[in-house]
């Protein structure tokens, strides 16, 4: 674990998670599914897509799939069949990042917890469920239901008024460019867990309280020390 600077207090009263690539292993197979839908249209892959759509609500990325990618149809189209074809992945084998449910449970016996996720609410809904971690969660909320994607603050910040708490007293779980500049401007204490596959970038990971390695190191002593 790696702390980036101290708490300026130890009050917290919610901790809020990413889903994709801190609950679900799932960033590879957004980008194996949006890749195949080009392969098909016989679309080529811009180099940037992956990493541009990273955060992105699903109202921007079928967007960006039909503007700057080229395949063909309505964004809603799009969007539909890419939401289609993981939900089938899903169901398959939910692919769990190691150690999530436990800290979910975990820190669910101390603190509120929510999910603040680019994925569209079905999608959040069957991780949950799938993993059996539903009830454990007071609030789900997508990018679909604010003004913005990920790294816009929108998310997080209807999140906290949604739990009631202010978010200079929430922590939120992170792993991505995206999702740790968008806590970080809504002012919420930040604990990443950089994705392996990828890894943020420099600038966005230095916006985090606490830097941890897998998510067996997400304990209660960690979430106090990310608290600001």
């Amino acid at each position: 674990m790696t702390q980036r600077r101290q708490a300026t207090n130890g009050m917290v009263e919610a901790v809020i998670f990413d889903l994709d690539g801190v609950v679900v292993d799932s960033e590879q197979l957004w980008d194996e599914v949006r890749r195949g839908l080009a392969a098909e249209a016989g679309r080529p892959w811009p180099e940037e897509a992956t990493r541009a759509m990273l955060g992105m609500s699903t109202q921007e990325w079928s967007t960006y799939l039909t503007d700057v990618v080229g395949i063909p149809g309505s964004p809603e189209q799009v969007a539909t069949t890419v939401i289609d074809r993981l939900a089938e992945r899903y169901r398959a084998h939910l692919p769990l990042l190691p150690g999530a449910v436990d800290a979910v449970r975990r820190l669910a016996d101390r603190w509120p917890l929510a999910v603040a996720s680019s994925s569209p609410p079905r999608l959040i809904a069957t991780v949950l469920e799938t993993a059996g971690v539903a009830d454990r969660f007071q609030l789900t909320i997508s990018t679909e239901e604010v003004e913005a994607g990920k790294p816009s603050p929108a998310v997080y910040l209807e999140a906290t008024r949604r739990l009631g708490v202010e978010p200079a007293r929430s922590v939120a779980v992170e792993d991505s460019s995206n999702g740790l500049r968008a806590a970080a401007r809504a002012g919420l204490g930040v604990i990443a867990v950089p994705n392996a596959a990828f890894p943020p970038a420099e600038d966005a990971l230095a916006l985090a309280s606490v830097v941890i390695e897998s998510l067996d190191e997400l304990t209660e002593e960690v979430v106090l020390a990310a608290a600001r």
